[in-house]
């Protein structure tokens, strides 16, 4: 019935997709390549003050409005309404009403599938210009005849059968045929849906769930790679990043605002138990949520005033809740938050180089024909310098290109001032002290360990959580910022050169190894890793002959993690606590399951358990809260590992943590003799 549209009653420019800002002629092509189902028409009437609130389009619909007047919103475009009005809106979209006299209205909703087999241009087509997630609205200038067909379909879908249901159909490619042609006549323009938007809020309203990338594609009427594409690019992250980020981000204000367990929040946010939440947490965060909730509470003012920075604190300021701005963090106070924050910020940076701009007008010549401060700096070779006018040679810093998740970046060669939010263990290990760091770094487990010296620490400023302190940040005056976790990359750059090195990929990490040569390659220190790296490979080969024989030819390991009264096996890579060093290290042989895990660990059941356990079963958090319920079960009982007492208990997942949380060549190196010590002991 569609076929005729183009030729009848609408007009040569209609018909060759003429018409300014639209491509009416695109959405008859799609139009006639779809399979149209029915999915409900309904005739409803709202009294006065009603109100529909925040019903979301579970398909593509027609809403038309007969009598009555009203404020309807599609998602956040609101249309005032009047006696007859059409309005459309695609999947996903939110539909709100507020009745200011009685409205009676029709609804349509409808579902759109590409019929099959279809070339690759209009399946292009469709993902570019999908008419059926397009949005528009307008009082028709012939509402009657439009009234006409939306009637009778309504009374047809009511009695329909079979038959009827053909019908149906036809009765509603009229409506279409008709709407068409009228906004044609009346230059209506149609809208496409800001998918990012509908995305972002469909995330936030329903992260309780467990969303997908094709559930949530399914219900914004998009394919997963059209939305993942478009969100990346707009984004500038991944939708299920952006969804982790959410979690995370409602994660804190519920460790803060109410005493609820790990595992009620992990319920209450999309995560099936408490350690699925604790390591997603961690990767968005840095920290575990146990440590992050009793580092939030050990500061005991707002480290964000400027004032800090600038006089001693001698009374304690009272601490303020943070609200969800932006999808960051920031302490309440009086007015735009946000905005308030992105000022300080940039009021800072602007003194901070009206500063370094008048030192260095107000620098005295020195007898080269440089400025004093030029005199200062690293100089670079005499192939990269540059004559000035007066045959002298303007001296250059040394600076180096290197290659990121976010572009090529030109850092100083040799920095000077660093600032990271994460691999202190890792810096220090190449001689680089780090200026500034995250508040967690400057008490890992391993530093006390690993003898490193009190001063040191002591001199290492104390930057508090993530983000970083942007006001600290600034008056440290970095040569280069290290950051791992994306969403602050940006507010980052505003203040120094930064490189973006994420430490968590997925729910797995890259192995040890590969991290400590990541960071050695920012400094150009690879000769100095590398040697690191040959001395612990050979530490690793001499532990292995310690424990030759311990596990013997053709049995296998397992490593099971105790925590929060949950179970978590460990996969052969991808995985943390001591995972990498028990089996990429010391290449004792995982098992099958662990073998075969997609990501760096597994959450099961005790009744399961049997089935992923080895010959050999390391177990980390055996004192930690609720190991008890598992070590005490028949079934833990009832293992043939267990049985024969072949279980070796090291670690605690508490909120001081051990040389098991990090992955640094320090933690490594601990790592490896207590492994071994436990493998030893039980030799003896």
């Amino acid at each position: 019935m569609l076929n005729d549209i183009s030729r009848v009653g609408l007009g040569d420019d209609f018909d060759r997709g003429e018409h300014k800002g639209m491509q009416l002629n695109d959405h008859i092509v799609l139009w006639n390549h779809v399979f149209i189902k029915v999915m409900d028409v309904r005739h409803e009437t709202l009294s006065r003050d009603k109100e529909l609130r925040n019903y979301r389009l579970p398909t593509s619909a027609f809403l038309y409005s007969i009598r009555g007047n009203a404020q309807i919103w599609l998602d956040q475009l609101v249309h005032n309404v009047s006696r007859f009005h059409v309005l459309h809106g695609g999947k996903g979209m939110c539909l709100n009403i507020v009745v200011e006299d009685e409205l009676e209205y029709y609804i349509v909703l409808y579902k759109a599938i590409l019929a099959l087999p279809t070339t690759r241009d209009i399946q292009q087509l469709l993902e570019s210009e999908n008419p059926f997630q397009s949005q528009y609205a307008f009082a028709p200038h012939q509402p009657l005849s439009l009234y006409d067909k939306v009637e009778l379909l309504e009374q047809q879908w009511r009695q329909s059968t079979g038959l009827g249901n053909i019908h149906v159909k036809a009765l509603l490619y009229q409506f279409v045929y008709e709407l068409l042609a009228q906004l044609h006549s009346q230059g209506i323009q149609p809208l496409k849906p800001d998918l990012m938007a509908q995305a972002a809020a469909y995330m936030r309203e329903h992260y309780s769930q467990p969303l997908t990338l094709e559930s949530i594609a399914e219900q914004l009427g998009c394919s997963a790679g059209h939305l993942s594409r478009t969100f990346k690019k707009h984004m500038h992250t991944s939708p299920i990043h952006f969804l982790g980020q959410v979690r995370a981000e409602r994660t804190m204000q519920l460790l803060m605002q109410t005493d609820a367990t790990l595992q009620e929040i992990a319920e209450w946010v999309g995560y099936p138990d408490a350690h699925s939440l604790s390591r997603s947490f961690k990767k968005y965060i840095g920290l575990s949520p146990v440590r992050y909730k009793k580092e939030r509470l050990k500061q005991p003012w707002n480290q964000d005033l400027p004032m800090t920075l600038l006089t001693s604190a001698v009374q304690q300021k009272p601490s303020r809740l943070y609200n969800d701005i932006d999808y960051q963090y920031h302490y309440s106070t009086r007015g735009d938050i946000h905005m308030q924050g992105r000022i300080r910020v940039t009021a800072m940076t602007v003194m901070l180089c009206l500063s370094l701009l008048l030192t260095a007008c107000s620098a005295q010549v020195n007898p080269t024909g440089g400025t004093q401060a030029e005199a200062n700096q690293t100089t670079a070779p005499a192939a990269s310098e540059k004559s000035n006018g007066d045959g002298q040679a303007g001296v250059q810093a040394k600076t180096r290109t290197i290659s990121t998740l976010k572009g090529d970046v030109e850092i100083p060669a040799e920095p000077k001032r660093v600032v990271s939010d994460q691999y202190m263990g890792h810096l220090l290990k190449l001689g680089v002290i780090p200026v500034g760091v995250r508040s967690f770094m400057l008490s890992e487990a391993w530093i006390e360990k690993a003898g490193i010296s009190k001063d040191i620490i002591a001199g290492i400023e104390d930057l508090g959580g993530f983000p970083m302190n942007l006001e600290k940040l600034t008056y440290l005056e970095p040569d280069l910022i290290i950051g791992s976790i994306e969403k602050n990359i940006e507010d980052y750059q505003k203040i120094g050169k930064t490189v973006f090195l994420p430490y968590w990929e997925g729910l797995s990490t890259a192995g040890p190894l590969e991290k400590f040569r990541r960071i050695s390659e920012i400094f150009g220190k690879e000769q100095q890793a590398e040697q690191w790296i040959m001395e612990y490979k050979q530490n690793v080969e001499t532990a292995k002959k310690k424990i030759a024989g311990i596990i013997k030819e053709g049995e296998t390991v397992s490593i099971v993690q105790v925590a929060n009264k949950n179970l978590y096996v460990l996969a052969a890579e991808g995985g943390n606590y001591g995972s990498s060093t028990i089996y990429e290290m010391l290449g004792l042989p995982p098992t099958k399951k662990a073998l075969e895990m997609k990501e760096g660990f597994e959450s099961i059941s005790l009744e399961v358990l049997p089935e992923y356990t080895g010959d050999h079963i390391f177990v980390y958090g055996s004192h930690d809260e609720g190991a008890n319920e598992v070590l005490n079960s028949g079934i833990w009982k009832g293992i043939p590992a267990v049985k024969k007492g072949n279980i070796y208990m090291y670690g605690s997942f508490d909120d001081k943590g051990d040389e098991f949380v990090m992955e640094d060549p320090y933690s490594l190196e601990l790592q490896l003799d207590s492994i071994v010590n436990l493998l030893l002991a039980k030799k003896k």
